[in-house]
């Protein structure tokens, strides 16, 4: 379980983050929604350890992230997928996707390898192994991505705007894995644009304003016409993103 007790975050005088409470049971898939700069990616980045807290406590499976040993096992539990890939560019999808599993789990390369590409053959990617980045389209490299998170076998997937960077085309063959993962159990934190999506794959929808977490709900009663979305804000919110 990830759980998030009073989350401050601040950046210098600026408080981004305030007094989030928010708790990710095993097997669900939180979306979080806002506009920008209203704190979702600084959340995301506060639970995974890239960004240290100003208050308040962030557990994973009951591991504290602010303590060195907390962060570490924190990080054996929880994988994340950014929205520019970060993959390695010097590196083959292939040794992209084995490097921690052997570094950090020890795995022995060939069982590494072995999983690496039964990742890559469930993404249509299993010809494109040997391939490097700068020879992969957008959705490729995201799906690289997704596959390196994968193959560390964690508990919780973190996702931040993995779509973001990407086309129309290529966003629906990402969105399509992560559908089939939301559909065998894996329990994600899912920050996007992304709305349908959303209503489609989410247990539960939160929903920050300028660093508050104002709504916490099942996927149905957010999106509900008959007062589940009794926030002014929000009906705003979802009114601009179908414009856009």
């Amino acid at each position: 379980m990830i759980v998030a007790e009073n989350v401050e975050k601040r950046f210098g005088d600026a408080l981004v983050l305030k007094r989030v409470n928010l708790r990710v049971e095993p097997g669900e898939v939180v979306t979080i929604l806002g506009a920008s700069g209203s704190g979702k990616s600084t959340l995301i980045r506060c639970i995974n350890g890239l960004e240290t807290l100003s208050g308040g406590k962030i557990t994973v499976d009951g591991h504290d992230v602010s303590t060195k040993a907390g962060l570490v096992a924190a990080r054996r539990a929880s994988a994340t997928v950014f929205q520019l890939f970060n993959l390695y560019p010097h590196m083959t999808a292939l040794r992209n996707i084995t490097l921690a599993p052997i570094e950090v789990l020890k795995l022995p390369k060939a069982e590494a390898e072995a999983r690496a590409r039964a990742l890559l053959d469930k993404v249509g990617l299993g010809a494109h192994a040997d391939a490097y980045p700068q020879q992969l389209s957008g959705g490729q490299r995201q799906r690289v991505g997704i596959c390196r998170a994968l193959a560390m076998q964690p508990r919780y997937l973190l996702l931040d705007e993995v779509t973001s960077a990407l086309d129309p085309e290529m966003t629906g063959d990402v969105l399509r894995i992560l559908a089939e993962l939301a559909a065998d159990g894996t329990t994600m934190v899912f920050v996007t644009h992304e709305i349908e999506f959303a209503r489609h794959i989410s247990s539960r929808i939160v929903f920050l304003e300028q660093g508050e977490l104002i709504v916490d709900l099942p996927t149905a009663q957010f999106f509900a016409e008959d007062g589940g979305l009794a926030v002014r804000r929000i009906r705003q919110f979802l009114s601009k993103m179908k414009k856009d």
